[in-house]
């Protein structure tokens, strides 16, 4: 039986394992997001032209159009959906403000009974609420992550979502396409880029997440392989169709 004769050692190693990564910042999901869209999307739209029997001019033509339209579609969607949630945490934030301005003795009492409320003993709980509502940001701060559940130092950034957003969609979606640039003639070589693509993308995502690697590799691979096959079918049809 091991016995610990300081208490550094056992501080020192609670501290090295009980590190976590930041899940509020703005960038991992607009980067998945934009990553997997642009691989899936484009690939499903060159395959769907390519099943139209159409010449290797209009499939690089389309590839190239899909990457830059949905590379600024997506930025400017994720820019436009955080700001609107920034300012609507903004505007919550300020009535929050106004508040403990005009009423701070019954949001002092207010944080007192969230405390009394996760078990507190009362007195203590008033004691913290008087000591915490001192200094107004702080106050604003413990307000905010109670009531709202955010915080308000860590709110995510637009431009940061819609650059990552950009940059990880025109990334995704010129793996299908960098194969006709690179002298290729036929669908295939594209085509299995992309699908490894998917499943390095789905395997990283495995490591962030802790997630099993192949799992999630073979289930974006799936995802994928199925979106280029049924656009594929669709694009043969309204080809012959069309023809």
């Amino acid at each position: 039986m091991a016995i610990i004769e300081t208490e550094a050692p056992l501080h020192e190693a609670h501290r090295d394992n009980h590190t976590h990564r930041d899940v509020n910042g703005g960038w991992l999901r607009p980067a998945v997001f934009g990553a997997m869209d642009g691989l899936v999307s484009n690939l499903a739209l060159m395959t769907g032209v390519a099943g139209g029997a159409v010449g290797q001019q209009a499939i690089v033509l389309t590839g190239l159009a899909g990457l830059a339209a949905g590379a600024f579609s997506m930025a400017a969607g994720e820019y436009t959906s955080v700001a609107s949630q920034r300012e609507l945490v903004e505007a919550e934030l300020d009535v929050e403000r106004r508040e403990l301005r005009k009423h701070p003795q019954d949001e002092e009492a207010e944080l007192a009974a969230l405390y009394e409320a996760r078990g507190v003993e009362p007195r203590l709980a008033r004691e913290v609420a008087r000591q915490l509502s001192r200094d107004p940001e702080q106050a604003l701060e413990i307000h905010a992550r109670e009531e709202l559940g955010i915080d308000p130092g860590d709110l995510p950034s637009p431009l940061v979502a819609a650059v990552s957003s950009f940059a990880a969609f025109a990334l995704g979606a010129l793996l299908p396409v960098l194969p006709y640039l690179l002298g290729a003639t036929t669908l295939w070589p594209a085509l299995l880029l992309a699908l490894a693509g998917l499943f390095a993308c789905g395997a990283v995502v495995a490591k962030v997440t802790a997630r099993s690697w192949w799992f999630s590799g073979l289930r974006q691979l799936a995802l994928g392989g199925a979106a280029a096959g049924v656009t594929c079918a669709l694009g043969s049809v309204f080809g012959t169709a069309v023809g």
